[in-house]
């Protein structure tokens, strides 16, 4: 069979350092009602200010980062699909992105033009975000029908707590760990709270509560910052860490909107005014190395956290294409229903 196709997307990339390249794909980004969930003359009011300055200022931070073969998203999640495409044997394993090249659209175009009839749909987020997964499905729901593509899709559910990439990211954090270390900071990427307030349905749901305990399964399901807490807590848990080795936090906060915390950049400050000499960051909101993990993290902050007296911050690498992500990802892939 070759009709069955593997789509796995991810969120995008400039299509190089330069200014206007940064200011498309940011306006692509931010534009997108899933993303800043604004009525349209507001959002586009608000993009276009910070439109004026943050190309510049993302654009600096993109080349500090770029590698020689282009964007390490990008680069890394070819790695992802190549690595992918020997264990998926019912059709072609391709490869989208929400914004940027290679887009989700033409993607979908050029598999029914090869006739392939079913696509699982594998948005790699391992947590569930409206501004992540949900926009990933919609645009691919639109450009099925707007193109009257004859596909039929089943899609891959957030696999924050799912057995095998729990493993894979023991797995792939564990020679990092085994080399010895002070803390370890857990950071995963923010969200504002309205984002979750929208969904979740009981008022008095803790967005500060310090873990996912209690948390009911009808909660969990559209509570990011609970899936995040409960990544987490299993990760800790298969690999024996004490509470006081490790804790959690939430970065790349945009805007003067509240968003989930604790903070990462305070965090940071906290654990070097603390004097901690060897901090490990995971980031495990991503599945592969980008801007938010190689430049937010392995740059600045490192400059912060050794500023505020800290030793070494050493980043982890995501899961990227370690085997057991690879093995891990296909499973999980073969459950859905298409």
């Amino acid at each position: 069979m070759t009709d069955h196709a593997l789509l796995l997307v991810n969120l995008g990339s400039p299509a190089s350092t330069s200014v206007d390249d940064v200011r498309r794909y940011l306006n692509q980004f931010l534009m997108d009602p899933y993303v800043v969930d604004l009525p349209w003359p507001l959002r586009r009011l608000l993009v276009s200010l910070i439109l004026i300055r943050r190309p510049e200022q993302s654009a600096h931070a993109y080349a500090s980062i770029w590698w020689d073969e282009g964007s390490p998203l990008i680069v890394l999640s070819r790695q992802l699909q190549e690595a992918v495409r020997p264990h998926w044997p019912h059709g072609p394993v391709a490869l989208a992105m929400r914004y940027g090249e290679p887009s989700l659209e033409n993607t979908l175009r050029e598999l029914a033009a090869q006739g392939v009839r079913k696509v699982t749909l594998a948005p790699l987020y391992p947590q569930f975000a409206q501004s992540t997964t949900t926009t990933v499905i919609e645009e691919a729901k639109r450009v099925i029908a707007q193109h009257g593509l004859d596909i039929r899709m089943g899609v891959l559910q957030p696999f924050f707590a799912e057995p095998e990439y729990l493993d894979a990211l023991v797995e792939s954090a564990r020679p990092y760990l085994d080399e010895g270390f002070d803390h370890l900071l857990l950071s995963f990427h923010g969200l504002p709270e309205r984002h979750i307030r929208k969904l979740v349905k009981q008022p008095k749901h803790d967005l500060r509560a310090p873990d996912s305990k209690g948390v009911s399964d009808e909660v969990l399901a559209v509570c990011y910052r609970s899936q995040c807490q409960r990544t987490a807590e299993a990760f800790a848990e298969r690999l024996g860490l004490r509470p006081d080795q490790w804790s959690v936090s939430f970065q790349s906060r945009l805007g003067r909107d509240k968003w989930i915390e604790p903070y990462t950049e305070t965090r940071l400050g906290e654990l070097g005014a603390q004097g901690v000499g060897k901090l490990l960051v995971m980031c495990p909101a991503f599945v592969a190395d980008c801007i938010e993990t190689l430049e937010e993290i392995g740059q600045r902050g490192q400059e912060q956290f050794a500023e505020a007296g800290g030793g070494e911050l050493k980043l982890v690498p995501c899961v990227n294409s370690h085997p057991r992500w690879v093995e891990a990802l296909v499973r999980l892939c073969e459950r859905v229903v298409v």
